[in-house]
């Protein structure tokens, strides 16, 4: 028997969804990591076993994706630092809250440098491979 492949429409849509699949593996683990005092330790417990089960049945190009989901958390303190540098204060109803903020600028460039980083890399590789196949 002779064994012909059919080329499969929407193959680089796949080979996305693992990329996005791998960012959110990066998330959990850098969320995992900064937050190893409380629950930290079960997402990264998370993040490993589904590494694991991406890297036995995804394509091996997207494991740049946690590379970029290591941004998601800096992102995420960018916003939450989003009113300093300095003492914030809200007022409420029963009375006033202040916070001191560090500036969220450093953790917006962080944030941005990985995840352009993740995009670029994966977009190179993915390339690469589809002219090699």
């Amino acid at each position: 028997m002779q064994s012909t492949t059919v080329p499969v429409e929407g193959r680089q849509g796949s080979e996305w969804g693992w990329f996005l699949a791998w960012l959110a593996v990066g998330g959990c683990l850098a969320l995992g990591l900064a937050a190893l005092l409380s629950l930290g330790a079960i997402l990264i417990a998370i993040a490993v076993l589904a590494a694991v089960f991406l890297l036995r049945k995804g394509h091996r190009t997207a494991t740049v994706g946690g590379l970029a989901g290591l941004a998601l958390p800096l992102f995420y303190l960018a916003y939450l630092n989003r009113g300093g540098p300095g003492t914030v204060c809200h007022t409420t109803a029963s009375g006033q809250t202040c916070t001191d903020e560090y500036t969220p600028v450093p953790f917006l460039v962080g944030g941005a440098l990985l995840l352009a980083a993740g995009f670029v890399v994966f977009l190179v590789l993915d390339r690469r491979h589809r002219e090699n196949n």
